[in-house]
């Protein structure tokens, strides 16, 4: 397996595969995301990135990550927004090759952690969370703002 940074011209891939992970997770009628929306964030604002894993020159999965910050660390981590394997890939270690390489892109930036959320329903995916030894943060509960509730408290 290996693996590459997705490119501007990747725009519209990147789309696709959110679209099945969004299928897969039962939430495609979400997704609001364009092409034009990620080419703007990813590649000019460079706020997020992509890397593919590939197998004979073909992309059969991806991560999209981006940076956050640990206060009590005081240091970058990295936060794995998706992870996706096409369905006819899985099973064969890509999605454990993919988190292998972005815990060495993490070491090698000298991130303090590598972290992401589970749907509470995807049995399957947290297994295979634990057996890599990954810990769910149980005493955490994750809060949202968007659209009208953000707008309002922006301007209150």
């Amino acid at each position: 397996m290996d693996f590459r940074f997705a490119k501007e011209d990747d725009t519209s891939l990147i789309l696709t595969f959110i679209q099945e992970l969004a299928s897969y997770e039962k939430m495609l009628a979400e997704v609001i995301a364009t092409e034009e929306l990620l080419n703007e964030w990813i590649f000019q604002q460079k706020k997020a990135e992509v890397l593919f894993a590939m197998v004979d020159g073909k992309e059969v999965g991806f991560a999209l990550f981006f940076h956050n910050f640990s206060t009590f660390l005081g240091k970058a981590g990295i936060y794995l927004e998706d992870l996706f394997v096409k369905e006819e890939y899985r099973g064969k270690g890509y999605g454990k090759e993919i988190l292998k390489e972005l815990a060495r892109i993490a070491v090698d930036r000298k991130c303090g952690r590598l972290e992401w959320w589970c749907l509470d329903w995807n049995q399957p995916s947290i297994d295979f969370y634990l057996s890599l030894g990954a810990e769910p943060m149980k005493d955490w509960t994750v809060y949202r703002l968007t659209e009208e509730t953000l707008s309002n408290l922006a301007t209150i």
